[in-house]
């Protein structure tokens, strides 16, 4: 269902997905974060897409899930900055956390959506895992050419107000203090996943393998063949379906995936 929350004051829009039967005991929450958007999807919802794998992770898993679009895109309110998406990463787990029949909450995130993921569970002891997909170790690409991100952020209709940022020089500094590497060695013994598809055009394997190494027991997964928008990979959503499950519970009552459906 269509579902808005909000994030420092700012309205974001999003898709909650809640199981026909939740237990009395309550049940795991995701949040799942989109990349940065492309100019063939900017002024559009960016995270539609994500939400069809919204529906599909609450289904067979029986979680409750938040797709939701960062401000900036598609419906939200606001304008892209590096830590407003930080924040309203933050800020999307904590509304799933004040649900009582939540009982713990996990982050999925794509490319950009990666990085805030795992950013966040640095910051956020609460976040009980991640799952990363396609992230960049750093944003150094951005922080050599901000000129360069700051229009194609208007083209994309990620920055659409005028005089936006009133600080570019605050702004720009944003893109160099939030660092995936950093904050992967930061999440100590939580769960990390880090996804990366061989062929990746947009981010390098070399951010994935990184990013492991600095959280020291990640599970690295790379897709051969995969490239950066693996949401649509049957064997990347497998394999993000089974990790969640085993990962979330123990005990003998295994999840089986189906491997027909993925």
């Amino acid at each position: 269902m269509e579902y808005t929350f909000d994030s420092d004051g700012l309205r974001l829009a999003g898709h909650l997905c809640v199981p026909e039967r939740v237990g009395r005991d309550g049940t795991n929450g995701l949040v799942i974060c989109h990349g940065f958007p492309s100019p063939s999807n900017g002024r559009l919802d960016a995270a539609r897409s994500y939400f069809d794998l919204a529906d599909r992770i609450s289904e067979q898993l029986g979680w409750i899930v938040l797709a939701f679009t960062y401000r900036g895109c598609g419906s939200s309110e606001g304008d892209f900055s590096l830590a407003g998406w930080l924040s309203d990463t933050l800020n999307a787990a904590q509304e799933l956390r004040g649900r009582v029949d939540v009982t713990s909450v996990w982050v999925a995130g794509f490319g950009t959506g990666g990085a805030m993921a795992i950013s966040a569970a640095a910051a956020d002891p609460d976040i009980a895992g991640v799952a990363a997909v396609g992230p960049p170790a750093d944003f150094d690409d951005w922080v050599r050419d901000p000129e360069g991100l700051l229009g194609y952020a208007r083209r994309v209709g990620a920055i659409r107000s005028p005089g936006f940022p009133a600080d570019e020089a605050a702004w720009q500094a944003e893109l160099a203090s939030i660092r995936a590497v950093e904050a992967a060695g930061a999440m100590g013994e939580r769960p990390l996943l880090v996804m990366h598809g061989a062929s990746d055009e947009v981010v390098p394997l070399f951010d994935a393998r990184v990013i492991a190494d600095a959280h020291g027991a990640a599970d690295l997964r790379v897709i051969e063949g995969g490239g950066h928008r693996l949401r649509f990979d049957p064997r990347a959503v497998a394999v993000l379906l089974g990790w969640l499950d085993r990962v979330s519970r123990s005990g003998p009552d295994v999840f089986t995936l189906d491997l027909a459906g993925a």
